[in-house]
Order: C-alpha cells, then structure tokens, then sequence
C-alpha cells in the first residue's frame, strides 16, 4: 500500500475512535442524570388546611328558619289633641316613665282664666237658685223662673266641666308604663294640633317577635306552638309561644306573618325594632345523622362533602361524597351519603377538590349545638 492511502486509514481511524469516545460519553453523562434525578426527592405536595367535624346521631326536628322582628306588647305614638305653646317639657329620652306622669304641658293660662270667670258665674247661678227656691215656698214668684235659674246653674257647672276638660287635653301624660324615645321639643314652642311629640314603647316582661313563613309552613302552625328565637350574641336560644297566625298570605312572596310572644326580664329581652333570628319546627322528631352547616356544599351535580379520610400513601385527603341533606339553622341533617364516626372538612371546605391533601392543624373536633 502506498504511503497516501494508509495516511487516509489512520486518519478515519482516528475520528472513528474519537467519536466513538463522544458517545460513549453522552451515555455515559445521561445516564448519570436520570440516576441522579431519580435518587433526588420531587416537589412537596401542597396541603390545604381546613377543620374537620366528626358526624354523629342525634334525634332531631326538622325546621326552617326565619328573621324576626322584635315589637314592644304595647306601642304609640304621643300627638297633641289641641293647638297651642309649650310650657314645660320632661321628656328625656331612654327614660321609663310610669301612667299618668306629664311628659308635654302646654300653656293654659287663659282656660285658667275662663274658668275662674265660669266658676264665679256658676256660684252666682247656685245663689240666686237658693233664693228663688225659697220664695218659690212662699208662693212670691213662679215656677218658670226657678226652672229658668236651675238651667242657669247646670249650664254654667257645664262650661266649667268643658274648661276644665280642655285644660286636661292640653297635658300629655304617658298612658301605660313605657320607655320614651326620641323627641325635639322646647318651651315657648308652637304646636299645631296633631304633633308628634314622641314615641312611646310598653315595657313589659314579654315581647312580639313577627316573621314571615312560606305558606306551606304556616298552614301547620297552631297558637301555643314554641319557637326558638335567638337574638345577636343571645346563647343559648329562648322560647316563644305563637299567639297568632295571619289569615292572609302575602301574594307576592307566598307568605303568611306569623306572631310568637317572648317572655323574660325587661332588661335581658331584645329592644323593640330589633332584628332575630327564629326556629320554626316544621315536623315530628327524627333520628338522623348531623354535620355543622359549614361543611355543606353545594353544586351543580347537587349537595356534597369532602369527607377526609388516609389515602393509599396513608396521608389525610379530601373525598367528594355526594349527600341527601336538609339545612337546620346551624347544621344540617343528613338523610343518605354519610356514616356515623366519618370526618368531614367544615371551615376551609371551600378550598377542596377530590383527592387532594389535607392538613388539620387543631385535629378533628365533634361537632355539636
């Protein structure tokens, strides 16, 4: 062989060799990623916290809910019967005033005058009858002018009962015990007949809670059924007799008024005007399953829960669980879907999807009234 051809031998021997040492190195680089790759840990699932409640078996009644609206047993509002400027003023609002006390005086002077003038006019009238009924024994006048001089009398004791009335009429007096409220009045103050002057609202040991039911509701409530009725902040809830159903229903909304008495101490019952919230029973006691209102959801498929339970990694993780439920106030009652002793997410549930992990920071809690 001639020098030239072996010089192109050794030549594309050698770059046969060098990239035969590339690849063997590419392999050998990949091949020491993937281990490398493999041997490290992935990304840490995230966690979303929530607070779980435990279902548990109560006896329970099936009810609905509804805003109240708290109204005093007794409520009026204090007008002026006649015209006429303001003496003297003790209205002072928050104040519990008893019957009978002056809250408004208007000025009377002059009534005070015509009923000097009418008294004096109707004793003149009492003398002059003596006098005539004397002679009238002696036969020295006739009967028509004692007759004339008895009307004289009974007219003028008339007009004096008429003054006096008037005098009485231009004082507002508070007409049952009652707790006074907002008023703008000031002596010297004109006042046209029909004023308003203030508000007064009956302070009592009971108090009328009104609220709305639908009317399929309202068709089984009976006066003397119990309610509960629970204002803001007022733990535990109070009873309340209903005192009567409306005959009419609204309408518009389907929905009859219904009127329940609460009874208590004037200080621990809730103001007149004051918004609460009622629980009307709307069937017999039933045993069924109870989970807090909170971990409810709902959506297009209908009601659901996460019901949070170990995976197959043994870690806490939400389940979708489809339910057949009914809203009670604060809770719900669960007919179907649900075992007793199960977890489900109540605070947080929102933030859910199935499968996903879980943490519980305080633990399960029981769920409860």
């Amino acid at each position: 062989m001639s020098p030239r051809p072996r010089r192109y031998l050794s030549s594309l021997l050698l770059l046969s060799a060098v990239a035969g040492l590339a690849l063997w190195l590419a392999a050998w680089k990949g091949q020491a990623l993937r281990e490398a790759e493999a041997a490290s840990p992935g990304p840490a699932e995230p966690a979303e916290a929530v607070t779980v409640a435990t279902v548990r078996r109560d006896v329970t009644r099936p009810s609905t809910t509804a805003i109240g609206t708290v109204l005093a047993l007794r409520s009026v509002t204090l007008r002026n019967e006649l015209p006429g400027t303001v003496r003297e003023v003790r209205l002072v609002p928050g104040q519990i005033v008893e019957p009978g006390t002056v809250l408004v005086a208007l000025d009377v002077e002059v009534e005070r005058a015509e009923l000097a003038a009418l008294e004096a006019r109707a004793a003149l009238a009492e003398t002059t009858l003596a006098r005539l009924e004397r002679l009238i024994a002696e036969q020295a006048t006739s009967e028509a002018t004692v007759d004339q001089a008895r009307a004289g009398r009974d007219v003028a004791r008339a007009d004096i009962a008429r003054t006096r009335a008037i005098i009485e009429r231009k004082t507002v007096r508070a007409p049952f015990r009652a707790r006074v409220g907002l008023a703008d009045l000031h002596p010297g103050q004109y006042l046209d007949a029909g004023t308003e002057v203030t508000t007064l609202q009956a302070v009592t040991g009971a108090v009328f809670i009104d609220f709305a039911v639908p009317q399929a509701v309202a068709a089984r409530l009976r006066r003397g059924r119990t309610v509960q009725v629970s204002a803001a902040g007022d733990e535990p809830s109070r009873p309340a007799a209903i005192v009567a159903v409306d005959a009419r229903v609204n309408p518009e909304t389907r929905s009859a008024t219904v009127r329940a008495r609460l009874e208590g101490g004037a200080a621990t019952l809730p103001p007149p005007g004051a918004s609460v919230q009622v629980t009307v029973p709307t069937g017999a006691p039933e045993p069924a399953l109870v989970i807090p209102a909170t971990a409810l959801r709902k959506g297009p498929e209908g009601d659901h829960v996460f019901v949070v339970a170990p995976g197959d990694d043994q870690q806490p993780r939400a389940r979708v669980r489809r339910v057949e439920a009914a809203m009670a106030g604060d809770e719900v009652f669960v007919r179907a879907g649900l075992e007793e002793g199960e977890k489900v997410a109540t605070s947080g549930s929102f933030k859910l999807r199935d499968g996903m992990l879980v943490a519980v920071p305080d633990g399960p809690r029981a769920s409860g009234r």
